[in-house]
C-alpha cells in the first residue's frame, strides 16, 4: 500500500494547533475547533484594458505561484471612464483546497513573507467578522516560483485565507497557530 503525502503544515495542524486551540477556548467537540477551509489568489490587471497579453502573463504566473491553473475573471459591465466593456478581461484567480492550500500557507508565511520589503508584520483587523482573513501583496516576485529575470510588470495580489471559524478570534488564533506573522 502506498503511503499518501501530507503536508507539513497539515501535520502541524493536527499535531499542535489542534489542541492548542480547543484548551484556549474550551472546545467540547474535535468539531468545532476552526480549521483551514480554502485560500483564493486574486490578480486585477488593470492595464489588461489596453493589452490582453498582460491578462495572460498575470494568469501564467498565478499558475506558477499556485500549482494549479488559474482562470480569467472578466468585466460583468461596461464602465466608458475606464475604457471597460462588458466580458473584457481584468484579471485572473485561483482557489486552492487541501493539500495545496497548505503547501502555499507553508511557502507564503516562511519564504514569500520574510522577502517582502520595509514587511512589519500582518494587520490583525484585516478580519471580515466571520472568521476570513485578507491580505495584499505589492510584488508577486516574492514567491520562489517566479523567475525575477523574466518579469517585465510587476504584479500585486489579494489573498484571502478562509477558515471555518464563525469569529475573528478563533480565526486569528489559528492563524497564529501556522505563524502568520501579526503585527498587534
Amino acid at each position: 500500500m502506498a503511503e499518501t503525502y501530507v503536508p507539513r503544515m497539515k501535520q502541524h495542524y493536527n499535531a499542535v494547533v489542534r489542541d492548542e486551540l480547543i484548551k484556549e477556548f474550551s472546545l467540547k467537540n474535535v468539531m468545532q475547533v476552526p480549521k483551514l477551509e480554502k485560500v483564493i489568489l486574486n490578480m486585477g490587471v488593470g492595464a489588461g484594458v489596453d493589452d490582453k497579453k498582460k491578462v495572460a502573463v498575470a494568469a501564467d504566473a498565478l499558475s506558477l505561484i499556485a500549482g494549479q491553473k488559474s482562470i480569467i475573471t472578466r468585466s460583468r459591465k461596461s464602465i466608458a471612464g475606464f475604457k471597460l466593456r462588458e466580458g473584457m478581461a481584468v484579471g485572473t484567480k485561483v482557489t486552492l483546497r487541501k493539500n495545496r492550500m497548505y503547501e502555499f500557507i507553508d511557502r507564503l508565511v516562511h519564504i514569500a513573507m520574510p522577502r517582502i520589503r520595509d514587511f512589519r508584520g500582518l494587520n490583525s483587523k484585516s478580519f471580515d467578522g466571520r472568521g476570513n482573513f485578507a491580505m495584499g501583496i505589492k510584488e508577486h516576485i516574492v514567491f520562489p516560483e517566479i523567475d525575477y529575470d523574466k518579469v517585465d510588470q510587476i504584479l500585486g495580489m489579494d489573498i484571502i485565507v478562509c477558515t471555518t471559524s464563525d469569529n475573528d478570534d478563533e480565526a486569528r488564533a489559528l492563524l497564529k497557530g501556522f505563524d502568520f506573522p501579526f503585527n498587534d
